[in-house]
Parts: structure tokens; C-alpha cells; sequence
């Protein structure tokens, strides 16, 4: 019986450091699995290759939008100008409204950002913070709101913005990024909150704190990091679309970039040096916000997914 006993806690004890051996092997990363398989050539070859598929398209483009016109259009052109030239940026700002299209992005992406975390923020506190009948159904809805093609919805919300008098303008762009926005937003920042401690609702509440003075002074400061990650997400998400804004809007009056940018593209001609030009100057925005919120926005996304 000895003998059995110690052959089977040997074998579970066997059983047990191979599954710990393959849970180590499932969870090592990629990239030191590359390294401790293939060396750190194999490591930099991969990384090397992400960069190129990466920042190459950018890298054409900034290259294209100093190339002369003559040289864009000439048969056989050359990968490389013969000489660069700002020609293509000083036309795109005098005979084209590029500048309106720019001030039109800039006031509908910061309107969206402003409007739709006032909503994420309440909507993402009321279901982390608060349990109420109906708190799962809106969950699954706001779920079911992503899965719903944005084509699908041209029609009736062409239907609402024309009753409500929003077509061609800035405010109805507006509330439809708003609308599709705040669901993303939502969930990132209810993940964000089920990190923190409710421990630090109860301390409030001891102390004296209404449900709103505890909102406003304790969960709204520790919200920081997903309000930057949320308001991001947000902003590039309304600087770059281009199917509602190329549907509803119809001059320069509400037209945003991309749809500014489109309209370099004709029938017969694409003007490749207003393109690019345009194409590098509405990246800089984007870039410029990601540097400066960088460190935030990565501790945002990585505390709204511990949980959800």
C-alpha cells in the first residue's frame, strides 16, 4: 500500500509540473517565444517587417506630398523626386478650402470628445457604481449597438437629421458620432471603475458624502486616465470618418476633411500632391495628441480591460 501511494503522489506530482510546464509555454509572449526559438535576429527580422507595414504607407505619402506635380503625373516616374517641393501645401491652402475643412473636423471632433464622455462617464458610473432593474438589459444593448453595419443606418438617420432640421451642419454630425461613440466609451470606462475599490465609495459615504458629492470628488479624479483613453478613442474616431460626413453634409460649410480630401479625386484626374499634402497635415493632429497623452492613454486601456 506504501508503495501505491508513494507511485501515486509521484504521479500527480509528475501530472502536475507537466501542466504547469505547458500553462508556462501557453503564456509566454510572443516575442520572447520568437527570441528563445529562433534567437534575436528572428526577433528584429519581425519587428522590422511591423514597421515597414506599418510606417511605410505613411512614409510614401510624406515622400508624394513634396514631389513636384510634373513628376507625379510623368510616365515612368521614379520612386524618389529629383528635388523636393512644398508646392503641392502652399496650393492646397491657397486655392482650396482646406482650411474650413480642417476648423469643420476640429470643431466636430472636440464637440464630440465634450458631449459624448459627459454621457459614457454618467452612463459608466450608473452601471459599475449602482444596481437597478433593467441594469443588464442596457448593458446587452449597448453591445447589440456595435454589431449594426454604419450603412444600415444612412437612411433613417438621413429621415431624423431632415426633420430635425441638422442636415449639412456641424451640430448633426454631432450627435450621430455622439451616438456611436458613447457605447465604446461607455464600456471602457465601466471597466476602468470595477478596478477601483468600492471600498472608497464606503469611506465616502461615512464621511458624509452624497451619492453626488461622492461622484464628483472621489470617482471623477480617479477617472482621469479613462476619460484621456475614452476621449482619444473618440476624437480619432470623429477626425477620420468619412461615410456619414460624405453623406449629410453637402458644403464646406459642415464638410470635414476626409470628405475634403475625397473631392481631390476626379473623374478623369487625382490631384496626388494636394492628396498626400492634405493626408499628412490631418495625421499631424492625431499624432501631436497621442505624444502628449501618451502614458495616460496606455494606463486608461490597460485599467479598462482588468475588467468589464
Amino acid at each position: 500500500m506504501v508503495v501505491l501511494e508513494r507511485a501515486g503522489v509521484g504521479g500527480r506530482a509528475r501530472g502536475e509540473r507537466r501542466s504547469r510546464a505547458v500553462v508556462e509555454r501557453r503564456s509566454v509572449p510572443l516575442g520572447v517565444g520568437l527570441k528563445r526559438t529562433f534567437g534575436k535576429p528572428a526577433l528584429y527580422v519581425v519587428i522590422a517587417l511591423w514597421m515597414v507595414c506599418t510606417l511605410g504607407p505613411y512614409v510614401v505619402m510624406a515622400v508624394t506630398s513634396v514631389t513636384p506635380q510634373d513628376q507625379l503625373i510623368a510616365y515612368g516616374m521614379s520612386r524618389l523626386p529629383t528635388h523636393f517641393s512644398v508646392q503641392g501645401y502652399a496650393e492646397l491652402f491657397a486655392t482650396t478650402p482646406f482650411v474650413h475643412y480642417m476648423v469643420n473636423s476640429a470643431i466636430t471632433a472636440l464637440g464630440t470628445v465634450l458631449f459624448a464622455l459627459v454621457v459614457a462617464s454618467a452612463a459608466a458610473i450608473s452601471l459599475s457604481r449602482f444596481r437597478f432593474r433593467g441594469r443588464t438589459t442596457v448593458l446587452t444593448a449597448l453591445l447589440v449597438a456595435q454589431l449594426f453595419p454604419a450603412v444600415l443606418l444612412v437612411i433613417p438617420l438621413s429621415t431624423m437629421l431632415r426633420s430635425g432640421h441638422l442636415l449639412n451642419s456641424r451640430a448633426g454630425l454631432v450627435l450621430i458620432y455622439v451616438t456611436f461613440a458613447t457605447p465604446f466609451a461607455t464600456y471602457l470606462l465601466k471597466g476602468f471603475l470595477d478596478g477601483l475599490p468600492r471600498e472608497l465609495d464606503e469611506a465616502a459615504t461615512v464621511d458624509g458624502c452624497s451619492p453626488m458629492q461622492m461622484v464628483r470628488h472621489i470617482l471623477v479624479p480617479l477617472l482621469r486616465p479613462g476619460l484621456t483613453a475614452a476621449g482619444t478613442y473618440i476624437f480619432i474616431f470623429a477626425w477620420n470618418e468619412f461615410l456619414y460626413a460624405l453623406t449629410f453634409t453637402s458644403s464646406t460649410a459642415a464638410q470635414t476633411i476626409p470628405v475634403g480630401l475625397q473631392l481631390f479625386i476626379g473623374d478623369y484626374q487625382i490631384r496626388w500632391d494636394l492628396l498626400t499634402a492634405g493626408g499628412v497635415i490631418a495625421a499631424v493632429p492625431v499624432l501631436v495628441g497621442f505624444m502628449l497623452v501618451q502614458k495616460q492613454l496606455i494606463g486608461g486601456l490597460a485599467a479598462g480591460a482588468v475588467k468589464g
